[in-house]
């Protein structure tokens, strides 16, 4: 697909090229390719080697890991993200396989021309080094929900972040069906369902993907959220730096 001067100034507006200069981002954006993959499109695959830095678009991504025949859902991403960031900077395999979940636009930069970018351009590789520890702490922030946290916890502060998103309404609608969500709280089907379940008496009222929560203070005092790990809540000047508070503001910006 012929690149258009709007998606160029999406993919400029990213905090990752917003600092670089003219030239930068010409040379970065000059070998681009933009391609829409309809539904179900395997990207890349775990373990190949990464020639592109991906940039979605349009559509919905998801990220999987496998292992002796398991698999897990890492993370789905939405527009404007970019994704394999590491394994380019690092010119590595991916860590991640990349699906489409429904037809998707997404920009394909150049791994070698990125990384020349870096050593020419100071200002372009002190973004992409800060893009890249935003996206360790947010890997940090996600372990210690795992290893801290039990299920129906884990299960409440996702609610809680959703209806921050959406707008604070009591009545919130799940983004991911229930496979999905379950994978990416680090749970089964089954707990998933007896995590809603436990939640009833939170004020917590399942009705398909529509979720109403009636007790947010009962539920609040159940997930205890925390900016150090949660991040649905603003984040203050002592526990965050500038970069990610930036990130908390745009949080389609993510570079897994």
């Amino acid at each position: 697909m012929p690149m258009k001067s709007a998606d160029l100034e999406r993919v400029r507006a990213l905090p990752l090229f917003a600092g670089a200069s003219e030239d930068t981002f010409r040379t970065v954006t000059a070998g681009a390719f933009l391609h829409r993959f309809p539904a179900g499109t395997t990207l890349l695959m775990e373990g190949d080697p990464v020639d592109f830095l991906y940039v979605l678009l349009d559509g919905i991504v998801e990220l999987e890991g496998t292992w002796n025949d398991k698999e897990t859902i890492l993370a789905v991403l939405r527009p404007v993200s970019t994704f394999i960031l590491a394994a380019v900077v690092l010119d590595a395999e991916a860590l991640m396989s990349a699906r489409t979940i429904e037809r998707s636009d997404i920009l394909m930069l150049s791994g070698e021309a990125l990384r020349g970018a870096m050593s020419s351009d100071a200002r372009f590789s002190f973004d992409v080094a800060q893009e890249v520890a935003g996206c360790y702490r947010g890997l940090v922030r996600a372990i210690k929900n795992q290893k801290l946290r039990g299920g129906a916890e884990r299960l409440a502060n996702y609610l809680i972040t959703q209806q921050v998103r959406q707008g604070g309404g009591e009545t919130v609608t799940l983004p991911h069906e229930k496979r999905v969500l379950a994978s990416l709280l680090g749970m089964t089907p089954e707990n998933l369902s007896r995590a809603f379940a436990g939640l009833a008496d939170y004020g917590v009222v399942v009705n398909g993907p529509q979720v109403s929560l009636t007790r947010p203070v009962v539920l609040n005092r159940l997930a205890k959220p925390t900016p150090l790990i949660d991040n649905h809540m603003p984040p203050s000047e002592t526990a965050i730096g500038k970069a990610e508070r930036e990130r908390w503001r745009a949080p389609g910006s993510s570079s897994l």
